[in-house]
């Protein structure tokens, strides 16, 4: 029993080194099809939680106007961080957070700036009350959440 054991592994061979420079090859070509696939990923991670967080922002103006007899002249980024403590109102390099927050008395505009992208999204209520919802990016080969986006911090900026 040990003896045909014995010839049996003698008779087994390990792989040869270009089968395993092959090997190594192919998975270094699938690493680099797949990395700016996993780094799009991630800018459109970052924006939407810019989006998301805009979106809150609002929300949270609405009810500070509520609590101000109908005025938004109280919409600060301090007053948002206040009503509602899940706003981010600190410059961040790797989460999105309130860069800009302006109210007047019967309208106002919210700006999130998504990190790292550094893409803004804002919302503005007019004081006809009707709302828009605009956005720059820096890089136009990536929009990420500004898919209509043409030129890098355009003026006007884009809808989102």
């Amino acid at each position: 029993m040990l003896q045909s054991l014995q010839q049996s592994a003698a008779g087994t061979r390990g792989f040869t080194l270009i089968e395993l420079l092959v090997v190594i090859l192919v998975i270094g070509i699938l690493a680099a099809i797949a990395m700016p696939t996993f780094l799009t990923a991630r800018a459109k991670a970052s924006d939407a939680t810019a989006k998301a967080l805009v979106s809150l922002a609002e929300t949270t103006a609405e009810s500070i106007a509520t609590s101000y007899n109908g005025s938004y002249s109280k919409v600060t980024a301090a007053t948002l961080k206040a009503f509602e403590p899940e706003i981010s109102t600190v410059r961040s390099s790797t989460i999105a957070w309130i860069s800009k927050a302006t109210g007047t008395a019967n309208s106002y505009a919210i700006t999130a700036t998504a990190e790292p992208t550094g893409d803004t999204y804002t919302i503005s209520r007019n004081a006809n009350g009707s709302m828009s919802r605009t956005c720059t990016v820096t890089s136009v080969s990536d929009r990420g959440g500004c898919p209509l986006a043409t030129k890098t911090k355009a003026s006007p900026a884009y809808t989102w």
